[in-house]
């Protein structure tokens, strides 16, 4: 019995790392293979204007090296492949692909990703996966792995009282297909508009950070309330009400939901997604608190009444209002 849990920890673990290797190569070679088309894109910082840079060609022997080098692997990646498709495309979306291939098949045969998704939400996961991979790279897509880890555990706080007093989740904080899109809408969205408009990357990196902070901050916001917020009050009245109420919040939850939205814009910012300064990290924890006080606001008035507005999608409309806030103040430069 041991060693068949040994096996199903070992197993994701070292295929995880294996293949972000190659994730990292293939995103060394995507790089190289654009270098010569277009000047890369650096991460968005408040108060600084996005400047395209220009490529000079040198006259020097080691420059025609290079460049000789970045043109190869874009011609043998891109073949076979139409030739309007970005050789980004056609690399690391093949990257992305493999890798979130593997480590689907591999989570399914040992079951390790069970405690945190259906198969179902599995399957869901996987696509995502390969639309975040395919845009943002190793990058963003492990900035979602770490809003899962995150997520998946503080959501198991205190989960036996949470479920005797009928405000826990369901299926045991289980992720499923709706989760994963509820979450994610907007951060996918962000991906394929950075895939198809590369020359606002930057922003859409941004859109992308704040919209993953914004739903942990709800999720910690949600459930370190459920679990230690003794005095909540509806947001709207500042009522006095139950625990789990729909519009419900409280200085605990608002707290976590804080601490939450920090966690993702220092990842965010570690990795190079968002500029690593703290009016960049400032800014999307402010978004993230738009963002978690609109939804708390949505869910005390309409969401009882409105049929349509599941939690799932109060979730999308949470983190879309989170991340159009952090794209909008960055663009009109009052930040």
């Amino acid at each position: 019995m041991v060693s068949v849990v040994k096996m199903k920890s070992f197993v994701p673990a070292a295929s995880l790392a294996w293949l972000l290797m190659l994730g990292f190569r293939a995103d060394a070679l995507t790089t190289s293979a654009i270098s010569s088309r277009r000047a890369p894109v650096s991460s968005f910082s408040p108060g600084r204007r996005l400047q395209a840079s220009s490529w000079s060609s040198s006259s020097s022997s080691s420059s025609r090296r290079r460049r000789a080098v970045s043109v190869a692997p874009r011609a043998s990646l891109a073949a076979g492949f139409p030739g309007f498709l970005p050789a980004a495309l056609t690399t690391q979306a093949g990257a992305g692909f493999g890798i979130n291939t593997a480590l689907g098949l591999a989570g399914a045969f040992t079951g390790a990703y069970s405690k945190m998704l259906t198969p179902s939400g599995l399957l869901h996961a996987w696509a995502l996966g390969v639309i975040l991979w395919s845009s943002f790279g190793w990058r963003g897509w492990s900035l979602c792995v770490v809003y899962l880890l995150a997520g998946s555990r503080v959501t198991k706080v205190k989960m036996a009282d949470k479920v005797a007093l009928g405000i826990g989740e369901g299926r045991g904080g289980k992720r499923g297909p709706e989760n994963v899109w509820g979450s994610a809408a907007t951060g996918a969205l962000c991906a394929l508009a950075a895939l198809r408009w590369p020359q606002h990357a930057a922003l859409m990196n941004l859109g992308y950070v704040a919209s993953i902070a914004t739903k942990l901050s709800d999720t910690f916001a949600s459930e370190i309330g459920k679990a230690y917020g003794y005095n909540c009050f509806l947001i709207t009245s500042l009522k006095p009400v139950p625990r789990g109420t729909e519009g419900a919040v409280s200085v605990e939850g608002t707290l976590a939901g804080v601490g939450g939205s920090l966690i993702i814009a220092a990842y965010g910012a570690l990795v190079g997604l968002i500029g690593r300064d703290c009016r960049s990290l400032a800014l999307v924890a402010a978004a993230a608190f738009v963002g978690t006080t609109a939804e708390s606001y949505i869910g005390a008035i309409a969401q009882d009444k409105v049929k349509l507005l599941t939690n799932e999608v109060v979730n999308f409309l949470n983190t879309l209002i989170g991340g159009a806030f952090a794209i909008g103040v960055a663009v009109s430069g009052v930040w």
